[in-house]
């Protein structure tokens, strides 16, 4: 779950020191200032359940369903009251686990590693049906398959997290591995301008993110996407083993509220991106782009065989990537898929 206005998940290698965190629950994080809660006395006759949720990095028009939820009166009609928190992805599993955030967005491909070094962590909606981090081009490279990477100069932020896992997974589907090619590290995630100047051949990235700004600037862009060699999980929403159990309800209605959300602005999507506009104003300077980001956002909500309902979580894609993730020697101690995901919150049908 992360964009030009979202980090790139953190490395997957940190999670084992970050484990080491859960014992010591720090205090609850700041709620980020343009996000604020509908006050409680807005249901004054009903109960109010409090929820602090972690989004990304930054804010963003990804976090759309979000934005619209709490302004339209979604989750304080469900007696709650919301505060967001942006932070990066290993961040929000650690606090999660915690407890410092009742829930969060994060990555399926950390939430695996994490429950296995102990992290009490369970996802419990999707967000991202189709696995957002893939390997783009310019279509004047002449790359148009795995196959076609061989030889290539592929830039990346670091051989860490779901843009090096997907990497792998797509080489290897190709009969490839990283040693057939040229990794070259940007730290500080200038892939994408990297991919623009021809630095580099191609570049992992995210779909909503950096093919959206190659294509803006005039460059036809391929997108090579992993779903099709292994269904990696996507970012979705977590929550830790004790707020489900004291806050059970409150995280159900909070993912029906946002789900709903979700289905009007893939009906409508300028109400999303006004909603994202209101939250984040300074994305109202490149509304153009970030109206471009938030249709290839809903694009990838939705199932890479198009099918399912928002939210769905399929336990198949899990067992295959807990297995795939196994073999790269990624989780620490044997998982299941019961383990690390619960699905029983999600609305009937």
């Amino acid at each position: 779950m992360p964009n030009r206005t979202r980090r790139i998940i953190a490395g997957l290698a940190l999670l084992a020191s970050l484990a080491l965190l859960v014992g010591a629950c720090g205090p609850a994080p700041a709620a980020s200032s343009c996000c604020a809660s509908q006050p409680a006395s807005a249901v004054p006759s009903a109960k109010v359940t409090t929820l602090r949720v972690g989004l990304g990095y930054i804010g963003s028009v990804q976090f759309a369903p979000f934005y619209l939820a709490q302004q339209a009166g979604y989750y304080r009609d469900a007696g709650l009251e919301v505060t967001f928190d942006n932070r990066t992805d290993t961040d929000v599993v650690v606090l999660v686990g915690q407890g410092a955030l009742d829930m969060g967005v994060s990555d399926g491909t950390s939430v695996i590693p994490a429950v296995s070094q102990g992290i009490p962590v369970r996802y419990v909606a999707t967000i991202y049906g189709t696995y957002p981090s893939i390997v783009f081009a310019k279509a004047s490279s002449g790359i148009k398959s795995a196959a076609d990477l061989r030889g290539k100069k592929i830039g990346i932020p670091g051989k860490y997290g779901s843009s090096w896992i997907m990497l792998q997974a797509l080489l290897q589907s190709a009969g490839l591995t990283p040693d057939d090619v040229t990794i070259l590290e940007y730290p500080e995630y200038g892939q994408g301008v990297a991919v623009q100047q021809g630095a580099v051949d191609a570049a992992t990235g995210f779909v909503n993110n950096e093919p959206v700004q190659l294509e803006r600037s005039g460059s036809p862009a391929v997108v090579l996407h992993v779903d099709e060699v292994v269904a990696l999980p996507g970012p979705g929403l977590i929550s830790s083993t004790a707020t489900l159990g004291s806050k059970g309800d409150a995280v159900a209605a909070f993912i029906a509220a946002t789900l709903r959300a979700m289905t009007e602005i893939a009906a409508s999507p300028t109400i999303g991106l006004d909603a994202a506009i209101v939250a984040v104003p300074e994305l109202g300077a490149s509304r153009a782009l970030e109206a471009a980001i938030l249709d290839a956002t809903i694009k990838s909500w939705l199932a890479a065989e198009g099918g399912g309902a928002f939210g769905a979580i399929d336990a198949k894609s899990w067992e295959a990537s807990i297995a795939y993730m196994t073999k790269l020697g990624l989780v620490a101690k044997p998982v299941t898929v019961t383990d690390v995901v619960r699905a029983d919150l999600l609305p009937p049908g």
